[in-house]
């Protein structure tokens, strides 16, 4: 699974980690990416989403009906 977000379209940051004598490497910072099911019904399916803990959110506030409209506006299939 891509660290990707469909709606919000988070995806890993880049960064160091420092140690305690400052050596420095590089790290990944990966959002909280999770899979859900959410049945569509407008289409009588359902359909599995790769969201962020804040697309879950926002999901949850809009609807998902309005958030496929988003995620397709975007130019990713559902």
């Amino acid at each position: 699974m891509s660290a990707h977000c469909m709606l919000t379209g988070r995806e890993p940051r880049f960064g160091k980690t420092i140690s305690h004598s400052h050596r420095r490497s590089s790290r990944r910072f990966d959002p909280n990416i999770q899979r859900k099911r959410y049945w569509l019904e407008s289409e009588g399916r359902h359909v599995r989403l790769t969201l962020s803990a804040k697309g879950i959110k926002t999901v949850d506030t809009i609807g998902v009906e309005a958030a496929v409209a988003r995620i397709r506006a975007r130019g990713v299939k559902v």
